[in-house]
């Protein structure tokens, strides 16, 4: 579902910065041989996602749901020197892909890959997280947001993608869909916590942000 006229989504892709080379590339190459390559977060809001980390510029991030890699390159943009990402996939067959482009962008060092079951990776990781971003399974947004609450510092941020999942958290009919009423509780979940400040932003499909009070 667009959410926009075709005429708007194009003069905000002509006023916002130019997708850098590498990522284009990524880009490409996912629309060519990837399935459901709308997963990727594409042009706009992989800007949006460098833009929140350099404004966030944070020393240790977590993604969960890694697919081709894009976000990831896009949040290490605004990485602190010195920092890490730890991103999460349980697709075991596009690891050689990401793999290829992190070190294509140099950033072997930076970005770990980690292939698995999010659930069972994330309560052996020790950092303390300054950006978490949840783009995996619907039906585990929050049981993530609970893994990791604790995991984020005081003024951190999680923010989860595709919440309004192409306008059907609105549609009635489809209340009985399991991915839909996952994104409609995890929303409510957010809005209801004290342990947090939320803003749900309509941007793509959607993109919920909690900052950690």
């Amino acid at each position: 579902m667009d959410f926009l006229p075709e005429a708007i989504e194009a003069y905000v892709a002509q006023h916002t910065e130019k997708e850098p080379a590498l990522l284009a590339e990524l880009n490409h190459e996912t629309w060519e041989k990837v399935l459901i390559p709308r997963m990727l977060s594409g042009h706009i809001q992989g800007r949006i996602l460098s833009m929140f980390s350099h404004m966030i510029n944070p020393k240790n991030i977590l993604e969960i749901g890694t697919y081709t890699g894009y976000s990831a390159l896009c949040f290490a943009e605004g990485l602190q020197a010195g920092g890490k990402i730890h991103t999460i996939d349980i697709n075991e067959e596009l690891e050689p892909m990401v793999s290829r482009y992190i070190d294509k962008a140099g950033l072997k060092d930076t970005i770990m890959n980690h292939v698995g079951d999010a659930m069972e990776i994330i309560p052996k990781l020790t950092e303390t997280f300054d950006l978490v971003f949840i783009d995996a399974d619907k039906t585990n947004y929050s049981n993530y947001f609970d893994l990791v609450i604790d995991k984020v510092r005081p003024g951190g941020y999680i923010i989860a993608d595709n919440v309004l999942w192409s306008g059907k958290v609105v549609d009635e009919a489809e209340n009985n869909d399991p991915d839909t009423a996952a994104l409609k509780a995890y929303c409510t979940k957010i809005h209801q916590d004290d342990r947090v400040q939320d803003v749900l932003f309509p941007v793509r499909d959607g993109l919920m942000v909690a900052r950690k009070k």
